[in-house]
């Protein structure tokens, strides 16, 4: 889906900083909040990690951008906590205001009203998988991704979207976050390693510079070379 969790490639936001002997954790709630995610999965409130990503990239954009990477986890928690029905709205307005918040403040979650149907969790640990189908394409086939965004979760940026690239390396199968993260099932799809230029993706720049992305079969076709 096109939101703003989605800015990853696109000019305009500045050097990436790394902090230097960065903490696990800067306080003390961040670490309240990990401890959430694990108690959240255990209470049913998702199933796998892709409907968790998927909660936090329905969040308010305000929030997303300035309340940190745990409170993006925060409004993603609540936002599945309440579409699975453990808590409500209420509740946890109750709770902030019982320490010393206001219900004025800017709230992350935004849970849908009608939720995603609930998938069960897999039955085979992990997420690759075999399927009964040969794979489209094979090392060194020259790919187009889609151009179309979709509205839900999705592992295929924007920013490669309509790129042409190389397949480097077949991955088998592997869980379809597209479907899994909805309740739709798992849906196992083929998983290649595509390389890219720099100058394709951005139309500019050093043509050295090469960018490597892992993309599901469903996002490529076969380029026509008499149409490049």
């Amino acid at each position: 889906m096109d939101g703003i969790h989605d800015f990853g490639g696109k000019p305009g936001h500045g050097q990436v900083v790394v902090e230097k002997h960065e903490p696990v954790f800067h306080s003390r709630w961040e670490a309240a909040v990990f401890a959430m995610a694990a108690a959240g999965a255990a209470a049913g409130a998702w199933t796998n990690t892709d409907r968790f990503r998927h909660a936090i990239e329905r969040i308010d954009p305000v929030a997303y951008l300035t309340q940190g990477y745990y409170g993006r986890w925060l409004g993603g928690i609540e936002n599945l906590l309440v579409e699975a029905g453990i808590v409500t709205r209420e509740m946890i307005n109750a709770r902030v205001q019982k320490i010393g918040g206001s219900l004025q403040d800017l709230v992350a979650s935004r849970p849908e009203l009608v939720p995603d149907p609930m998938s069960e969790a897999g039955a085979t640990p992990g997420s690759s998988r075999t399927v009964n189908r040969k794979p489209r394409f094979a090392t060194g086939d020259l790919v187009r991704t889609s151009a179309q965004a979709v509205p839900g979760h999705t592992r295929l940026p924007a920013y490669a979207r309509d790129k042409v690239g190389t397949i480097l390396t077949m991955h088998e199968a592997w869980v379809y976050p597209d479907s899994n993260a909805h309740g739709l099932g798992e849906d196992p799809q083929y998983l290649y390693t595509v390389q890219f230029t720099g100058i394709e993706l951005w139309g500019k720049g050093d043509e050295n510079i090469k960018v490597s992305l892992d993309l599901f079969e469903p996002y490529l076709s076969a380029v026509d070379l008499g149409n490049l």
